[in-house]
């Protein structure tokens, strides 16, 4: 029987967790023709639960669903590549009929479109190998708007755009969104402060362009029934204080949780009970997988931002984070530096701040630099 506890992406509805009500309403707005603004930390489930609306039988009979995530992009060439790319593979399995016209309306990149032994399309455009990218960008928000049937495009970690050198980009998106008529869009992001200065404030594009939604994490009796009936449908059992456990000591991010019950359910034979002493051997098994990796991770970082990035660890949940107390608890060199080094490790996703609160963005990480007695 497959592991029920996924952790590579959407594997369909019986190994969705609740979100009932949240799929229906962003079910509901997108019908309803609105744009959508998704916000949520990483790893809380926003890009299944997009994936899981773009399921349904009705949307998938009516509409084009493109799901695009721009979260390795630099710059507007890498979006529109992305952006093309997305589209290019959800049309090339529906026949000639969808996706002849996008690639004779993309004629700036014709030449790099190839086709496989089947006949059939494939996107062949590296990252940087679009030279003007604005008028890609056009050629890609015609079709959009031309498609014989609707689009719902979901744009997964949009506030990378604002790291963009071009500081016009987001001006320039809103203004095709606005204009798309056959098209809505799902803005989705993970930066909560950043996501918010998009959409909240009145000097930015997006300024009540969107209807926004902010997802919260799942109801701790709604999970623990969820991942009791995985085990019971596979004759194993689940002690619920196993997923309390889980829920407290990762703040009640669906990843990591789902990253452990894998395990737990692998180690749980037919007949057996999984138990609370069971969840840090579990913990010890991936740390020691992920060792190299976060070893070269942490010893790749500059002095400063290593400092700065085990002084955060040691504290959780760091706050005034340049301010003379927390610099002279943790021995670090100067509040320049410190702004500095916070930067860096903003930029590289090492840490994330919420409400001028930094944490260590991985909580894997966090965990590995006790497990190495590092904090």
């Amino acid at each position: 029987m497959k592991n029920p506890f996924v952790t590579n992406g959407y594997a369909g509805a019986e190994y969705f967790c609740d979100r009932v009500q949240e799929t229906a309403s962003l079910r509901e707005l997108l019908l309803n023709e609105n744009n959508v603004a998704l916000i949520s930390p990483r790893r809380l489930g926003k890009t299944d639960l997009i994936w899981h609306v773009f399921d349904d039988a009705q949307i998938r009979r009516t509409h084009y669903c493109f799901v695009v995530d721009i979260y390795p992009t630099k710059n507007l060439g890498d979006f529109v590549n992305m952006l093309g790319k997305a589209v290019m593979e959800e049309l090339r399995p529906k026949g000639r009929k969808a996706w002849e016209k996008f690639i004779t309306l993309v004629s700036s990149l014709r030449s790099e479109i190839s086709f496989d032994m089947n006949g059939l399309p494939t996107w062949s455009v590296g990252l940087g190998a679009i030279n003007n990218p604005a008028v890609t960008l056009d050629e890609i928000f015609t079709y959009l708007n031309q498609a014989d049937k609707p689009c719902l495009v979901a744009i997964d970690e949009f506030q990378q755009i604002t790291r963009y050198d071009d500081d016009t980009v987001e001006a320039t998106i809103r203004t095709y969104v606005q204009r798309c008529t056959n098209a809505h869009f799902i803005f989705s992001g993970s930066q909560r402060h950043m996501m918010n200065g998009m959409f909240t404030s009145p000097s930015r594009p997006f300024y009540q362009a969107v209807s926004i939604m902010n997802l919260q994490p799942l109801d701790m009796k709604v999970y623990t029934d969820f991942c009791a009936d995985k085990f019971e449908q596979a004759g194993k059992h689940l002690d619920p204080a196993v997923v309390s456990v889980l829920y407290q000591r990762f703040d009640a991010v669906t990843s990591y949780m789902h990253r452990i019950l894998n395990v737990l359910y692998s180690r749980t034979g037919v007949g057996e009970t999984c138990t609370v002493p069971m969840v840090d051997e579990a913990i010890d098994f991936i740390l020691r997988m992920s060792s190299d990796t976060y070893e070269s991770l942490y010893y790749q970082m500059p002095e400063k931002q290593r400092m700065l990035f085990l002084a955060i660890a040691k504290e959780g949940k760091a706050s005034a984070v340049t301010g003379g107390k927390f610099i002279n608890k943790h021995k670090l060199l100067s509040a320049s530096s410190v702004s500095s080094a916070l930067k860096g490790l903003l930029d590289k996703d090492f840490i994330t701040m919420d409400k001028n609160v930094y944490s260590v963005y991985d909580q894997f990480f966090s965990l590995w630099l006790a497990f190495k007695g590092m904090i």
